[in-house]
């Protein structure tokens, strides 16, 4: 227990001071934002700071910081160092420079940043990569919602009837402008989240359970080793490249630059604590990590969220549970389509103040999202995660391209230069290891992870050298 109250201090520690940091990297400045130099009535809406903060966690604290902490904590209390050092070093950075970026550039996406900072292949290099992402996002957070809301209502509404009622919401989210949903039940299910969130720990600490303390060592019952699996596995719990679709979406709604460390910085500590809660209380309920690894391959990933809510809370207290978990998925589906949609749009160039035109776009995307979800959830969410945490490595090599551009200080760059070199690590490594990969060997896979890690540090090494005398403010 000890270990989990020091790594919320940690989290609130980073946020003030590693937070500080960052945004003085970056040197937010009095400029008047899209929000208010654009303001289309439809995606570009002037926000107060509170709820553009709802809308930023409800965003990206979808399934992952739940799903992949229990999946995470079966590798034992090891993930809680993860979770907050990934944060405040990879996740809140990434967050941050990717969402204030875009909004120095008009709201525009992380594909259309790229294209900005790392030319024209990575332009179309992301513009595939995000839309393939977005799409396996929102049907992942179709599928997870629906189980588990049909485990609370009657048999005759089962999990198809509730995918096609979630699928009706996504459509109008998609669609109508942010502020006329999204903007108005975000609030409430932001209170529901965090009333969840309390509900479980509260239940770690008076319902007598035991959380483990740190250890360095893996506890994965099926021998699975930390690296690379376990910074694969708690993807939006520490540092999650779907967060960078979605930063966009949010920048173009900030009504001053000051305000980006709370909404982007802000908003991934939160979730953050989330994930957190879920690692400590998988391995808290089950006793060891072996039972929390039996379960949730007996039971799925829902039904481990409904036993533990239930469990801890009673009937009563589990249902107000795992209606915050509901939220959390269905606040980010929609928004993955939403953020979708609007990469789309850049690409097609169809303005988006048109209904019409956002029904061109839109209905083939939620058509797309409606069959994928007849594949096994299992494999979409390992697919997801590899592809989460390469979207992750691009988009802090695009912030890191920004920085060289932009900021004259020497060392200023490598608050997104480090982070972005050990993601590399990870994401060449797991790609090489796992077994929706290559299937290669330990003593393969890991050096050319590593060389590939470092070759990117060296090339970013040699820019940084050329460009040192060459910014421009």
């Amino acid at each position: 227990m000890i270990s989990l109250l020091i790594s919320f201090l940690v989290l609130l520690l980073g946020y003030i001071f590693y937070g500080k940091l960052v945004d003085g990297v970056f040197k937010p400045d009095q400029r008047e934002t899209p929000a208010n130099k654009i303001n289309d009535g439809v995606d570009y809406v002037p926000l107060k700071t509170w709820k553009a903060f709802l809308i930023q966690l409800l965003n990206i604290a979808g399934t992952g910081p739940i799903f992949g902490a229990l999946m995470g904590a079966c590798f034992g209390p090891v993930v809680f160092l993860w979770i907050i050092l990934g944060s405040i070093l990879g996740g809140g950075v990434h967050d941050y420079m990717v969402g204030m970026i875009s909004e120095r550039n008009d709201g525009k996406s992380i594909a259309e940043l790229s294209g900005i900072y790392l030319g024209k292949g990575a332009l179309w290099l992301m513009r595939i990569f995000s839309v393939l992402l977005l799409l396996l996002t929102g049907t992942v957070f179709i599928s997870s919602p629906a189980s588990l809301i049909a485990r609370l209502t009657p048999e005759s509404l089962n999990t198809t009837f509730w995918i096609v009622i979630i699928l009706i919401y996504y459509i109008l989210a998609t669609l109508l402008p942010i502020d006329k949903i999204i903007g108005k039940l975000y609030p409430v299910f932001g209170v529901v989240l965090i009333c969840m969130a309390l509900g479980i720990l509260g239940g770690i600490v008076f319902g007598g359970y035991t959380v483990p303390e740190i250890t360095f060592a893996s506890l994965h019952p099926e021998g699975l080793p930390v690296w690379p699996f376990m910074f694969v596995t708690v993807a939006c719990g520490a540092i999650s490249g779907f967060h960078a679709t979605q930063s966009p979406m949010v920048a173009k709604c900030i009504t001053s630059e000051k305000e980006g460390k709370k909404v982007f910085y802000g908003a991934m500590m939160m979730e953050s604590v989330i994930a957190l809660v879920w690692a400590a209380g998988g391995v808290a309920f089950y006793g060891a990590t072996g039972g929390l690894n039996q379960a949730l391959s007996s039971l799925g990933q829902s039904g481990v969220v409904y036993d533990i809510s239930t469990g801890m809370l009673g009937s009563v207290g589990g249902v107000i549970a795992i209606i915050g978990v509901v939220a959390c998925p269905i606040t980010s589906g929609d928004t993955a389509f939403r953020s979708a949609r609007l990469i789309l749009s850049e690409l097609t160039g169809l303005n988006q103040k048109s209904i019409r035109n956002r029904l061109i776009i839109t209905i083939p995307l939620l058509a797309a999202g409606a069959v994928l979800t007849q594949l096994n959830f299992n494999v979409l969410w390992r697919y997801f995660s590899w592809s989460n945490q390469t979207l992750a490595m691009i988009s802090l090599w695009v912030a890191t391209a920004y920085l060289l551009k932009t900021n004259s200080a020497k060392f200023a760059s490598l608050v997104t230069a480090l982070p972005a070199t050990f993601m590399s690590a990870v994401s060449m490594t797991y790609i090489l290891v796992a077994d929706e990969g290559f299937k290669l060997g330990t003593n393969i896979a890991y050096p050319v992870g590593i060389c590939f890690a470092s070759v990117c540090f060296v090339i970013y090494v040699v820019v940084c050298a050329k460009t040192r005398n060459g910014i421009q403010e």
